[in-house]
């Protein structure tokens, strides 16, 4: 009867030793993923920072987004918080699924020198602010409307249409996920009357 009770204790013992590598070698096994969007959208303005010109938009299905308004923004001080406004944006996104390194967690916030290649057609010094590379949290999981929120370093927020219903499935709110984005940069911003 002790045999087996020592049998048992080892094999849960070596069960909870080996199930976080295990599902961290799982979680490393999902192919990153990247894509290139324009996004139009009506927004209410929750938050501006006018030194940095970011906007904090919160869009009909309750979606958060920080951008920066591009110099093209006219009459961008006349803009405050509580205004519904229509706006356009580029986002370049790569995701990828693993738990950030030692270097990452010590600077979860750094400016890159290239990234993905636009698409045919588009200059994306035209239309985006720096390329950054950020360890950000998963915050609001939409599954009914594919749609994740998550929250970078310096506290603003960014929602991302999903299109693989698997990966939605097995994100969590709280995962740590390595993002390099193009910081979104406001094309239009007008008030919606």
């Amino acid at each position: 009867m002790k045999k087996i009770t020592y049998l048992s204790l080892a094999f849960f013992t070596f069960s909870i030793l080996c199930f976080p590598l295990y599902a961290q070698d799982t979680q490393n096994n999902q192919p990153p993923k990247e894509k290139w969007s324009l996004v139009t959208m009506d927004g209410t303005v929750t938050n501006i920072v006018k030194e940095t010109r970011e906007v904090t938009l919160k869009g009909p299905d309750g979606e958060l987004v920080t951008v920066t308004a591009s110099d093209e923004v006219k009459r961008f001080d006349e803009i405050k918080v509580g205004d519904v406004v229509t706006f356009d944006y580029y986002t370049y996104l790569k995701a990828e699924f693993r738990e950030p390194t030692a270097a990452e967690l010590a600077e979860p916030l750094v400016a890159v020198a290239e990234a993905g290649k636009a698409p045919e057609g588009m200059d994306p010094a035209a239309i985006v602010g720096a390329v950054v590379k950020a360890v950000v949290s998963v915050e609001i999981l939409n599954r009914p409307n594919m749609t994740a929120t998550v929250k970078g370093p310096r506290g603003n927020y960014l929602t991302v249409e999903m299109e693989d219903e698997g990966l939605m499935q097995n994100l969590h709110i709280g995962q740590k996920v390595i993002l390099t984005y193009a910081e979104a940069m406001a094309l239009s911003l007008t008030k919606v009357d």
